[in-house]
């Protein structure tokens, strides 16, 4: 069974999978809250395009590499993003990122995970929105976490998997923040690496 995040909670990765991991995949789902017409007719749903995106900081806590919808694959291979979905229609995952935790270099210390609103909707419009972590080798759920604190954001910092001691761990961020593209987030990132 998954384990349900709490902002700011930690876990292992390892221990939840039952051993060694080896290939891991960040979902990201949402919906739009539906709009309601007058009196209560007509309603209708509207688009909202939220972006996942990976950055890979290394042990000094430099950014090295990004994967997002304008780049879907990391430079060394190990992470692949499966593609921009602009509306988050439809069940389950929205857009994916596969991590391949055994290519990831050995420099690179933390994988942090965001959320970015790039047609400039706030959260208050979003609905359902979660991530999880999946097992990739067994299709098993090891984490979830909660993203619809609805509010006056655009974008969220939602979690950072990074090594300790050898093994992968999870940590469920949660920042609020504000901006088109996770380079908007930086500056909010670097007190969690």
């Amino acid at each position: 069974m998954a384990v349900n995040l709490q902002k700011g909670q930690k876990i292992s990765l390892n221990k939840e999978a039952g051993g060694d991991l080896n290939k891991v995949v960040m979902g990201l789902g949402w919906d739009a809250v539906k709009k309601k017409g007058f009196l209560g007719f007509g309603s209708r749903e509207q688009e909202i395009d939220l972006d996942a995106s990976c950055l890979l900081f290394d042990d000094k806590g430099a950014l090295t590499d990004a994967v997002w919808f304008r780049q879907l694959r990391s430079q060394d291979g190990s992470i692949q993003h499966t593609g921009d979905n602009r509306t988050g229609d439809g069940d389950g995952d929205d857009e994916q990122i596969i991590v391949d935790l055994a290519r990831v270099p050995a420099h690179i210390k933390s994988l942090v995970f965001t959320v970015n609103s790039f047609t400039g909707q706030n959260f208050s419009q979003v609905a359902n929105a979660f991530c999880r972590i999946v097992n990739a080798d067994d299709g098993r759920e090891l984490a979830r976490y909660d993203l619809s604190v609805q509010g006056s954001h655009s974008a969220q910092i939602m979690a950072k998997i990074y090594r300790h001691n050898g093994e992968w761990k999870m940590h469920a961020i949660g920042e609020n923040g504000a901006g088109r593209t996770f380079q908007d987030l930086l500056p909010q990132i670097s007190p969690h690496l």
